[in-house]
C-alpha cells in the first residue's frame, strides 16, 4: 500500500510528491508514548520549543503505547497521515515498504555531521536510503542485584557462561534470605508480542557468534541454523528447561511484566535499556543493584543490541520545509537536551545522538555512561532489511518454541525456522 499526496493545502509550489506546499501549515506530531505520561510531557516541551524556535505552528499527538500501529493504519487508509512520527528504528523498513515516509538527504540535514554513524545507519533503509532523522539511541546493559550477588559470594560475570552460573546462585541460594526458593536468576521477556524474545536474545546470540540473517551475495539468508547460533540456542533452552534460571512465565511474558518482576525482588538480572533506572531507582533504590555491560559469550565478542528512535518525515506532507526543520531541531544539543527529560523527567532521549551533548554530564550519574559506552563500541543495529520487524516476529515465535517446549530437538527446529526466514527474505526480495 503505498500513500501519496495524502494532504493538501494551499500554496505556490509542490512537494517530492506533488503535494502543494504551504511553509505556514501548521505540523501534527505524533509520539509513541501514552497521553499524560512524563514522557509525553517531554515531547510536548520539544514541540513546543520548535514551534517558538521556528514560528511554526506544531501540534504534539501522543498516540498509546498499544495503539500506535492501529491508528497509524487507520490514518493511512484514510489518507490523512500526520506529518511528523517519532518511533521506533525497528520500524522503519515497514513504513518504507508501505511508502508512508519521504527519503531523506543526510547531506543536506544541518547538523548531520554531528549525529552518530550509528544513529545514521539505524536510519537508513535496505537501498541505502535515509528515511528519518536520529532522535533517540539506546543499548542493553545488565542490571544485577549488587546485594544479592554479595550475598551469594560472586564476582561479576566475565562472560555468559559465568552470567548463567550467576543467574543458578540467584535461583537456588536465597539470596533475598528470606528462607524460601522463590527467587529468579534471569529476567527475560519471552513473549513473542513484537517479536519480544528476538529482541532479549540478540544481544546473547550475537555474542556468542550467531546470528539471525548473514549477508550473502546482494542479499542475505538465514543464518540461525549455523553450528554458533544452535548452539547459542540450546545454551537459551536450557536457561528455561534445565537450570531453570529464568523467571516462572517467561514465555508469556512481555517487558511490562518483566519490569515488575526485577523490581519486586523476585529476579536478580535484567538486560534491559538505561530508560528503567529511574523507575527502578525509587521500586528497589539505586544502591541495591549495579549497572554492567553483558559480557563476551563463546564468540568472543561483547556485542550488544542498539536501537532507537528516528523523526520519520510522512509522505503528503503539505509542510515538507516544516517537517525539516522539526527534524534538525529534535536531533540538534536544544533538542536533544530537552528529550533528557532532566526538568520534567520524561525521558524521550536516553542517549543522544548528536555528539558534542555528553548525556551522562547532563544528567550527573555515571551509571549512563556504562550504557553510552555499550552503544559506541559495542552496539549493533538490527540489519537493514526491507522488513525486520516481520523476521524478528517469525525469529520470535521459532525461539519461543524451543524454550516452551522442553523436548524439542534444537538443530531441527532451527532448519525449520531458517527455511521460514529465508522464504521472507525471498517475498521481500532480499533474498541472496
Amino acid at each position: 500500500m503505498v500513500v501519496a499526496a495524502v494532504v493538501t493545502a494551499a500554496g505556490c509550489s509542490s512537494g517530492s510528491s506533488g503535494t502543494e506546499q504551504d511553509a505556514s501549515q501548521p505540523l501534527e506530531v505524533w509520539i509513541r508514548q501514552d497521553a499524560g505520561s512524563p514522557a509525553a510531557e517531554s515531547a510536548e516541551a520539544l514541540t513546543k520549543a520548535f514551534s517558538e524556535k521556528s514560528g511554526i505552528e506544531a501540534k504534539l499527538v501522543a498516540v498509546g503505547v498499544n495503539d500506535f500501529e492501529t491508528k497509524l493504519q487507520q490514518r493511512t487508509a484514510q489518507k490523512d497521515l500526520p506529518d511528523i512520527v517519532i518511533n521506533d528504528t525497528g520500524q522503519l523498513g515497514n513504513l518504507v515498504t508501505q511508502g508512508l515516509v519521504r527519503e531523506v538527504d543526510r547531506e543536506d540535514t544541518a547538523g548531520s555531521g554531528d549525529l552518530a554513524d550509528r544513529a545514521w545507519e539505524a536510519a537508513q533503509g535496505y537501498d541505502g536510503k535515509y528515511y528519518g532523522v536520529p532522535f533517540n539511541s539506546q543499548a542493553f546493559a545488565l542490571l544485577i542485584r549488587k546485594d544479592w550477588r554479595e550475598k551469594v559470594g560472586a564476582q561479576l560475570p566475565t562472560s555468559w557462561d559465568e552470567l548463567v552460573q550467576l543467574a543458578a546462585a540467584f535461583t537456588n541460594d536465597d539470596p533475598d534470605g528470606n528462607g524460601k526458593k522463590d527467587t529468579a536468576g534471569m529476567v527475560v521477556p519471552g513473549s513473542t508480542t513484537r517479536g519480544y524474545l528476538t529482541w532479549w536474545f540478540s544481544t546473547m546470540l550475537w555474542s556468542e557468534g550467531g546470528d539471525f540473517v548473514k549477508k550473502q551475495g546482494d542479499g542475505f539468508s538465514a543464518a540461525v541454523d549455523d553450528p554458533a547460533s544452535v548452539k547459542a540456542v540450546e545454551k537459551l533452552q536450557a536457561m528455561f528447561c534445565d537450570s531453570k534460571v529464568v523467571q516462572p512465565g517467561a514465555t508469556t511474558a512481555d517487558s511490562a511484566t518483566t519490569h515488575t518482576v526485577f523490581e519486586s525482588g523476585k529476579g536478580g538480572i535484567y538486560l534491559t535499556g538505561p530508560y528503567m533506572l529511574p523507575r527502578f531507582d525509587g521500586s528497589l533504590g539505586k544502591d541495591a543493584y549495579e549497572v554492567v555491560a553483558a559480557p563476551p559469550g563463546a564468540g568472543g565478542e561483547a556485542a550488544a543490541l542498539a536501537e532507537g528512535e528516528n523523526v520519520y518525515l510522512m509522505a503528503g506532507s503539505g509542510n515538507e520545509k516544516g517537517q525539516q526543520a522539526f527534524a534538525e531541531f529534535a536531533a540538534s544539543p536544544a533538542g536533544q537536551k530537552i528529550g533528557l527529560g532532566l526538568d520534567n523527567g520524561g525521558i524521550i532521549v536516553r542517549l543522544p545522538v548528536n555528539t558534542t551533548l555528553d548525556g551522562a554530564a547532563e544528567r550527573k550519574d555515571p551509571r549512563w555512561d556504562v550504557f553510552q559506552k555499550v552503544y559506541d563500541e559495542h552496539g549493533r543495529n538490527a540489519p537493514a532489511l526491507p522488513n525486520w520487524a516481520t523476521i524478528r516476529q517469525i525469529s520470535s515465535e521459532g525461539l519461543n518454541g524451543v524454550v516452551s517446549e522442553c523436548s524439542r530437538d534444537v538443530a531441527g527446529a532451527m532448519g525449520e525456522l531458517a527455511d521460514e526466514i529465508d522464504a521472507e527474505l525471498e517475498k521481500q526480495g532480499a533474498k541472496g
